[in-house]
């Protein structure tokens, strides 16, 4: 028979197990330090060394206006991106099941923090507005942002002396008319420095699209319509187009280069090629912003004059040679 434990034997009795104590490190102080210390060090860092070299440059005033907005952007972003992953990657090493903490669901911790909710609501709220009026204000005072504005443009430049260029697509070229040189086409592009820059675009047979990337110019052309759109050339060098509207087999063919030249290598280069190009310019329709489409055969030399041309008086380009030689 077993004896009972005399009195003060120091044996006590065991009653259920005490709860751990509540985690009463600090979580949110610590996620937000890291945070801001992140934020404070990779915005500068991209701002400043990446920041001037992220396309498409600066070689117009628009492409400049495009790279400043993509960096604003991505400034604002980049604290965002940051604070989803350091709460990832925090909730991961701090609160995983081997490290024996609290059930993150069914724990009394688990629920909703009414400060962070309400401050995430505004602050996401406040960045939404914020970006909607800078981006309305950036489309608006550089004059259209490069993109095409139609026949009527809302916004135009401030600059006084404004070069106008026309730019005709047709499968699968583009060229271009010089109407304040005697209006001369040619495939190629030629463009001053520091000078407003006017794109009349327009098409000869199918929508096409003008992408300038480089210059910060992009723009539908379209048949029967002339669509604008400006920019201001602030740098030297050369350039690509690129036709970026899906308009027949050889569209990805459809791309030439430009350049930007000095005012004087401009001038110089667009009276002699207007001299050299006279005979044929004779042979075009008088400059307009807009031509019939295929009319007699416009289109860009691919297909045959029309057997029963719909235009008796419009004719686009230079007259067939008679008796086939």
């Amino acid at each position: 028979m077993t004896e009972p434990e005399p009195a003060g034997s120091g044996v006590a009795d065991v009653g259920p197990a005490s709860p751990d104590p509540p985690d009463e490190t600090h979580h949110w102080w610590r996620l937000i330090a890291i945070w801001v210390v992140l934020s404070a060090v990779l915005d500068p860092l991209f701002y400043f060394l990446a920041g001037p070299h992220i396309p498409p440059g600066t070689m117009t005033n628009m492409a400049q206006g495009a790279q400043f907005d993509f960096n604003v952007l991505f400034v604002i972003a980049l604290p965002v991106l940051l604070a989803v992953w350091i709460y990832m990657v925090y909730a991961i090493v701090m609160w995983r099941a081997s490290r024996g903490g609290p059930d993150p669901v069914n724990d009394e911790t688990a629920r909703g923090h009414l400060g962070i909710q309400v401050g995430w609501i505004l602050v996401t709220t406040v960045i939404v507005l914020f970006l909607a009026g800078f981006g309305t204000y950036e489309l608006v005072q550089p004059g259209g942002a490069g993109g095409g504005e139609g026949s009527s443009p809302i916004w135009t430049p401030t600059s006084k002396t404004i070069l106008p260029i026309q730019v005709i697509g047709q499968q699968w070229k583009f060229t271009y008319r010089y109407p304040t040189f005697g209006g001369f086409e040619t495939d190629q592009l030629v463009i001053p420095n520091d000078t407003t820059i006017q794109f009349n675009v327009t098409s000869l047979d199918v929508i096409h699209s003008f992408w300038a990337y480089q210059l910060g110019v992009k723009a539908d052309a379209n048949p029967d319509y002339n669509n604008v759109a400006y920019t201001t050339t602030q740098q030297l060098g050369s350039f690509i187009v690129r036709c970026s509207e899906l308009c027949g087999i050889w569209h990805g063919a459809m791309f030439n280069s430009g350049a930007v030249v000095t005012p004087q290598q401009f001038e110089t280069w667009a009276k002699l090629t207007e001299v050299r190009l006279r005979q044929n310019t004779k042979l075009l329709p008088a400059y307009a912003l807009t031509y019939t489409p295929d009319a007699n055969g416009a289109d860009g030399g691919y297909y045959p004059d029309n057997v029963d041309p719909y235009s008796k008086t419009e004719q686009y380009g230079a007259s067939q040679p008679k008796g086939g030689g």
